[in-house]
Parts: C-alpha cells; sequence; structure tokens
C-alpha cells in the first residue's frame, strides 16, 4: 500500500520520476548507498520527528546527523524521534522506506541544505526497496518542504600520515 501511495503521488504530481525498485534492501543509508551505486551521503534519509505536539518530516543527507541545539533553536523546542508504529500510522511507509511522497496524514516537511551538496539524491519510495532519483530543488517543491540548516555534515575522514622511505 505504502509504494503505491507513492506511485499515485508521483503520477499526479510528476510523472517523470520513475520509481526505482532495486529489489534487494534499501532500508538503511549503506545499504541503499550499495544498491544504487552512490555515497551514502545522496541518500536522502526522512526522520520522523515529534516537537513539542508536533510532528514534522526531515528530510537530510544520508549521512548528515541532526543537531539538537540547532533543531531547538530554528523549532522552538526539544525533538523526539518517532518509534516506529508512530511512524508507520502517520506516514503510512514502514520503517527503511519512509520518503516524504503519498504521506497518510499531511505533515510539515523540511529540507535540510545538506542535500544541497549534491546535484541528485535518493529518497526511498515507500518500500524497503524502493528510491526515486530527483534533485534537491525539485524535492522541496514536489513536496512543498522548507529549507532548513540543522543538520551536522559527517566529519570528513582522517588523513593517513605520509612516511617517507629512505
Amino acid at each position: 500500500m505504502s509504494l503505491e501511495s507513492v506511485r499515485a503521488f508521483l503520477a499526479e504530481h510528476a510523472p517523470d520520476i520513475a520509481i526505482i525498485d532495486q529489489g534487494a534492501s534499501t532500508a538503511t543509508v549503506s545499504e541503499a548507498a550499495l544498491a544504487l551505486g552512490v555515497e551514502p551521503g545522496q541518500i536522502a534519509k526522512t526522520l520522523s520527528i515529534r516537537i513539542n505536539n508536533e510532528v514534522i518530516l526531515i528530510v537530510a543527507r544520508g549521512d548528515a546527523r541532526l543537531d539538537n541545539q540547532k533543531t531547538k533553536a530554528v523549532f522552538g523546542g526539544r525533538s523526539r524521534m518517532l518509534g516506529a508504529e508512530e511512524v508507520e500510522a502517520v506516514t503510512g511507509h514502514p520503517i527503511g522506506g519512509v520518503c516524504p511522497f503519498g504521506l497518510a496524514t499531511p505533515l510539515p516537511i523540511y529540507c535540510d541544505v545538506s542535500l544541497r551538496d549534491f546535484a541528485e539524491v535518493y529518497p526511498a519510495a515507500g518500500s524497503r526497496t524502493s528510491s526515486v532519483r530527483l534533485t534537491p530543488g525539485r524535492l522541496a517543491t514536489l513536496t512543498d518542504a522548507r529549507w532548513v540548516g540543522i543538520c551536522v555534515p559527517p566529519a570528513p575522514a582522517p588523513v593517513p600520515p605520509i612516511t617517507a622511505k629512505l
């Protein structure tokens, strides 16, 4: 049903966007990046959180993490991740397939500016094996999302020391 609600949403709002079904799990950022052959940052993860008494969705690059202080400053309250059952109840999507398309309940959607680090990103498409490819700008436009800066990008990998052989 969840994949079908995404299909219906895309058919109405973006018929040019195809659903990519890998036939293998794309439920985690690392699985999705491996299956799609892209960097983990290009996976657009959708976080379901509650702030004060409101549930919102935040779409961010896959390897970024939510910054609690920035989130509190932007939204005026402490964020709390929803449990799996509540996520599925409000979004209509299972964990691992949560996306901002075809939602069971209208929710405010925010795109973190970290997505703009990539020309194309890959959010899930309502199931644990499906995704779509689109630009961050198109993602925000299709979902009527507002841009926020509340995530911390990953730390750069340490550079190994250079050892010279004489």
